[in-house]
Formats: structure tokens, C-alpha cells, sequence
């Protein structure tokens, strides 16, 4: 007997997507991926990316992280919350998860056609320390890991939570990794000024 709609959106529509406020947290997922995949047309033509197997070692544990993340993971292995955050603490987190995806975008418009998914030097590249870049060296990667800890803690599973710290592990990998390509292919002196004066991931941290 073939599914009716109702019971394919409600196997799509599952896990910790079936219950409010989580359900917010998902929606605004959904809408930054989206958003972010339109604006992946906007970019200027790559000169060269590295292609040693070092510069996507941080692919491993985004993808294993994303899929134990997944509400699917949790239901599928039968996981309850290890907590119960309530709606006040969801909603806080959930205001966490949308502060950290603008903080995404303010750094990607600001960084404008320099910007990339994959680790390259872009035509015309140049060292950008304004904007969200006075703040910390890669203000998208702060963004998704501040959102997708947020989104585990949210969630509570097991699973969620240990997808969330790989995804934001593997963020940080290609962080490194990233300066490292920058640092050599920009004006090396420029990027490790940069470096001096301005913290990694977190505000405020030292600047190395």
C-alpha cells in the first residue's frame, strides 16, 4: 500500500523535529542552509586550493558529526534525552543557535566574494581584519560551532551531543588548516599580524 503524504511527512517530520520548541532550532537550520546555499553563487573564481589529504581531514568528523546530530540518529536507535532543558531554556538556546547563524552571515557578506566552502585563495585575495574579522579570525566557523553546541545541548541525546562537539572538532580542524594554506599563499607577514592581534575562534581569548 503505498504511504499517503500525511505518513511520509510525519517520517521526515521526526525525532526531536516532532516536538516544539526544537522544532524553532530545525526551522532555523533549514532557513540558513537554504539562504547559504543561494549565496554560494556569489564568490569570486578560486586561484588555487590545497589538495593534500590534510586539508579534508576535517571532512570525516563534520560528516560523522551531522549524521549522529541528525533527529533520524536518535530515533532510529531508540535514545531518550539525557536531560529535559524545558521550553525557557530551548527558546534561550534557540536564540543562541539564530544569534550564531547572522554572526555567519554578517562575516560571509562582509568578507563578500572572497569567501569559500572549501579551503582556496579566491582572485584577489587579501587579508580581511574588519568587521566581524576584529573579532575573531573565522567568525563563520564561531557562528556554526556556537549554534550547533547549542542545538545538541538543546536536544539533549547522547548522539546529538557528541555530533555537535565532532562537527564543531572538525570545524576547528579546518580552521587550522585554513590559516596554514592563508599564511603561505597571502603576504605571510600581513596574515601573522593578523594572527597576533586578533583570537582564533573565541573573542577575547589570546590571539595565537
Amino acid at each position: 500500500m503505498p504511504l499517503s503524504l500525511h505518513q511520509i511527512f510525519a517520517s521526515v517530520w521526526n525525532g526531536w523535529l516532532a516536538t516544539w520548541p526544537t522544532q524553532l532550532i530545525a526551522i532555523i537550520w533549514m532557513g540558513w542552509l537554504i539562504s547559504w546555499t543561494l549565496g554560494s553563487f556569489w564568490a569570486a573564481r578560486t586561484v588555487k586550493r590545497p589538495v593534500t589529504w590534510r586539508a579534508r581531514a576535517h571532512r570525516l568528523p563534520i560528516i560523522i558529526g551531522g549524521l549522529l546530530l541528525t533527529p533520524w540518529t536518535a530515533q532510529i536507535l531508540g535514545e531518550r534525552p539525557l536531560w529535559n532543558a524545558g521550553n525557557g531554556v530551548t527558546y534561550a538556546l534557540a536564540i543562541v543557535v539564530l544569534a550564531g547563524v547572522l554572526f555567519t552571515w554578517w562575516a560571509r557578506i562582509h568578507l563578500g566574494r572572497f569567501w569559500s566552502n572549501e579551503i582556496t585563495r579566491k582572485e584577489g585575495h587579501r587579508v580581511v581584519d574588519t568587521g566581524p574579522y576584529r573579532l575573531v579570525r573565522h567568525p563563520i566557523y564561531t557562528g556554526l560551532i556556537a549554534g550547533i553546541l547549542a542545538t545538541g545541548l538543546a536536544v539533549g541525546t547522547a548522539t546529538a551531543i557528541v555530533g555537535a562537539a565532532l562537527i564543531s572538532f572538525g570545524l576547528s580542524v579546518k580552521a587550522r588548516e585554513e590559516e596554514n594554506f592563508l599564511t603561505a599563499e597571502l603576504d605571510p607577514s600581513a596574515y601573522v599580524s593578523y594572527r597576533r592581534r586578533v583570537p582564533m575562534l573565541i573573542p577575547f581569548l589570546p590571539h595565537w
